[in-house]
């Protein structure tokens, strides 16, 4: 697998290949995974967005280790559909929650955007990685949900807690256990073009 440098500080796979990966995620498993892999998550993973991660409470009410938590909250369902619309939220907007999450197991993140400094180290520290959907792609991540439940908080509406089944769920990973970002890399390759 080829990987590219292109300074001493990040390293993107630009070769990657799809990987299929289900939770509850090891350790191992985190580390397989490189900024740039494509992934495909089968099983269960659990969709909480802002009021969810401020009821949590640092305690969530389902165990986090090895989990997935998709940073997200349905739109209503047209009838014979299992979820509405489900797209992914700001990331950053957990950023002041996630660091306590990964202490608790917490293995993988999907959202969309980037990530602070202080929950990248945290990342690091309990080997952990981010993973990225596109926003306005929510009608088609959808489609890869096979099941969806409320669990916790159902009075938030919306926000509240779901647990869903999928297969196949598309995603790229942004950052990886190493911390190597595909935001900050895109934002060097940039300042480098303009540099010349």
């Amino acid at each position: 697998m080829k990987s590219e440098k292109r300074n001493s500080k990040f390293e993107v796979n630009s070769n990657s290949k799809i990987k299929k990966i289900q939770p509850p995620l090891t350790d191992k498993d985190v580390a397989g995974l490189k900024a740039g892999d494509e992934v495909l998550i089968s099983g269960k993973i659990y969709a909480a967005r802002d009021a969810a991660h401020r009821a949590f409470g640092g305690k969530p009410p389902f165990d986090l280790k090895g989990q997935i938590l998709f940073y997200a909250s349905p739109t209503p369902a047209k009838p014979g559909a299992v979820i509405g619309s489900l797209g992914p939220t700001t990331s950053s907007r957990m950023d002041a929650f996630t660091p306590d999450l990964l202490k608790l197991g917490l293995k993988a993140m999907i959202g969309k955007g980037e990530r602070s400094k202080e929950v990248v180290a945290a990342m690091k520290k309990h080997k952990a990685v981010y993973l990225v959907v596109p926003g306005g792609v929510a009608a088609l991540l959808s489609k890869y949900i096979k099941k969806a439940s409320v669990i916790a908080y159902p009075e938030l509406g919306p926000e509240a807690v779901l647990e869903l089944e999928v297969l196949d769920f598309p995603a790229i990973v942004a950052i990886d256990a190493k911390g190597n970002d595909l935001f900050a890399i895109g934002k060097q390759r940039y300042a480098d073009q303009n540099n010349k």
